[in-house]
């Protein structure tokens, strides 16, 4: 059996493992992916995903970047223990975001395929971007407002609009970005500053803006009793590649979310 037919046999066992999950044709689909729990090629499952969308079907991503913020974990991880001087040469060395040419370092090998895509677009936030393919892209990603991450002004307000489905392939409900949204529906929701280098018209430079304090220290714990509690179906499992994946009606899980973040979060 040659290489290509090979690859063909294994697309299409993808795409009916996905068909099978529930991805259905003209859909709209936020996908987390660990290619390593997956297995295979990047490339191929692109290609699976947008076969079982169909052409009216839009891939969305995460394209986030936080290699050009200074309070971002990452950074401060990095520089921790550092001298004043070797700190503020990291600062200094920090690339600002261009939506055309930032890599989503940190999001792995399928979202960063996505986003170089013949035809992809990209939200503009510098630090919480998506990208995507499809019809929809547009419509999407448009008017990401860029002091709200992941609020009513960013592509996941949109996606619950679109009543969009969460793909978890190969990860667990602690990568669910959707429940972010919740974080924005919770009453006087605590506030935090953010800070991140940005080039508007080619000049480098820091911008400060307040937003919403994100965490995702209790996601975990939050998918699991979500999924415990599902009795319509929100969340169905099966199997794609070598890993077990879920797919999950995104604004179940938004909802349920915003219940459960008011009941389980302590206000400080």
């Amino acid at each position: 059996m040659s290489a290509v037919t090979e690859q063909l046999i294994s697309n299409d066992r993808a795409v009916a493992q996905l068909s099978r999950l529930g991805v259905e044709r003209g859909g709209v689909l936020l996908v987390h992916t660990s290619m390593r729990a997956v297995g295979g090629d990047a490339d191929d499952m692109v290609d699976a995903l947008r076969q079982a969308l169909g052409p009216e079907g839009t891939l969305v991503v995460p394209s986030f970047t936080t290699e050009n913020s200074d309070t971002s974990p990452p950074y401060l991880d990095r520089v921790r223990g550092l001298s004043d001087a070797a700190r503020a040469a990291v600062r200094a060395s920090m690339p600002p975001f261009d939506p055309a040419a930032s890599p989503a370092i940190g999001m792995g090998t399928l979202a960063e395929t996505v986003r170089l895509a013949r035809g992809a677009e990209r939200s503009a936030h510098p630090q919480t971007s998506f990208a995507a393919i499809g019809p929809a892209a547009e419509r999407l990603l448009t008017r990401h407002r860029p002091t709200c991450h992941l609020g009513e002004d960013s592509p996941l307000a949109r996606l619950y609009e679109s009543d969009a489905r969460i793909l978890l392939l190969g990860t667990g409900f602690d990568t669910c970005t959707a429940f972010h949204l919740a974080e924005y529906r919770l009453p006087d929701p605590p506030r935090r500053l953010y800070r991140c280098v940005v080039a508007p018209e080619g000049r480098r430079q820091w911008w400060e803006y307040e937003d919403v304090a994100l965490d995702d220290s209790d996601f975990a714990a939050l998918g699991r009793d979500f999924e415990r509690a599902d009795t319509d179906g929100a969340v169905r499992r099966g199997r794609v590649g070598s890993a077990q994946s879920r797919l999950i009606r995104l604004t179940s899980a938004v909802d349920f979310a915003v219940g459960w973040f008011k009941d389980n979060r302590a206000r400080t």
